[in-house]
């Protein structure tokens, strides 16, 4: 079972890839938000853009509201929806069962289930079942928008190509609304075609690529999150962990803090006589697991897509042999751009619910 996230909000997903539909449900968010379902629009869009690195799989992502709100206004109960799956072809997956594909979770899921998991486009496995998780995150962005905070995200790196812009300290609303319309949101687009190229090659070659996505959270105020357990980055950590994909999360400076003197990692204070600032942001905008009032910035590592059109070895679970498989079907040969909206989704919908605190 996948459970259900969340301390003061609740937030459950269902569905296959190539089931009859994915959805989610929502629980103990506010009543009497009126909700732009526009806003909504744009944010499955940004998930499921079409371009030269995505699988051609054309779903519409059309959702279904079925509870919580009434007259688009929220209504108190859970907030229930369902999107269609429609565009799926399940005859790519023959016998797939007994023959786990590399970097994906069908053994392990195999091994859980006693061989009942649907495995066909990665069953519950998949990176579609991002789709719900935008769709609450779109939800928890209009209420954040109450509170200021913004969230913004680029491509940091894609492969060995890795940009040196980084978020600015202060929100920027036009950088930011640009990041938010492009489907390949880099911060500076003289290294765009670089990664492209990384992409293309990857792409001919029948593999795939992966990178990394920054991500900054402005306008959070300073005291939200507690010590331990109840960190900051434990919680946005466990959400962000949740996308089939990620496979590392660093804060501020990351790693590269272990190579600073204590003298150089600390972010000095300073005040304007109104507000209390600090000078670098090398811890991301937390310490002690609890927000400054600085931008929470951190970096998402995704993985390359495992579907990959190149001989690959693995083992055949029926007969106990090695065999060699060769995958069809359609699938993305770099999914960072994709991931972007999904990180923001799940940093919207961890601050909502630390709010609630």
């Amino acid at each position: 079972m996948s459970g259900v996230w969340g301390k003061n909000i609740q937030f459950s997903i269902f569905g296959e890839s190539h089931g009859v539909a994915i959805g989610g449900v929502l629980s103990s968010i506010k009543a009497g938000k009126k909700l732009d379902f526009q806003k909504i629009d744009v944010e499955m869009k940004r998930r499921n853009h079409r371009a030269f690195y995505s699988t051609n799989r054309n779903e519409a992502d059309l959702y279904e509201i079925l509870s919580g709100v009434t007259d688009g206004v929220t209504n108190g109960s859970p907030l229930a929806f369902s999107i269609r799956n429609g565009e799926h072809n399940s005859k790519d997956y023959p016998n797939l069962n007994m023959l786990p594909r590399p970097g994906h979770a069908d053994y392990p899921a195999c091994i859980k289930h006693n061989g009942f998991n649907d495995y066909k486009g990665g069953g519950h496995f998949s990176g579609r079942i991002t789709a719900p998780l935008c769709f609450a995150g779109a939800v928890a962005k209009q209420y954040l928008e109450d509170y200021g905070i913004k969230i913004s995200a680029h491509i940091k790196s894609i492969g060995n190509v890795v940009s040196d812009k980084q978020m600015p300290q202060e929100y920027d609303s036009e950088l930011s609304n640009r990041l938010f319309d492009e489907a390949f949101p880099v911060i500076d687009d003289a290294i765009k075609e670089k990664m492209f190229s990384v992409i293309s090659e990857a792409k001919e070659d029948g593999d795939s690529v992966g990178g990394v996505i920054e991500c900054a959270i402005y306008n959070a105020p300073a005291g939200i999150g507690s010590p331990f357990f109840g960190s900051v980055e434990s919680r946005l950590s466990e959400l962000l962990y949740s996308i089939p994909a990620v496979k590392g999360v660093e804060f501020g400076c990351g790693f590269d803090i272990t190579k600073l003197r204590g003298s150089s990692a600390n972010d000095m204070y300073a005040t304007d006589g109104e507000k209390i600032k600090t000078l670098s942001n090398n811890n991301g905008g937390i310490l002690g697991g609890i927000t400054n009032g600085m931008p929470v910035v951190f970096r998402v590592a995704i993985k390359p897509t495992p579907s990959i059109f190149k001989p690959q070895q693995t083992v055949n679970l029926e007969t106990m042999e090695n065999e060699e498989l060769l995958l069809k079907g359609r699938h993305d040969a770099c999914i960072v751009p994709r991931a972007v909206a999904a990180i923001e989704s799940c940093s919207a919908l961890c601050f909502l619910d630390m709010l609630c605190d």
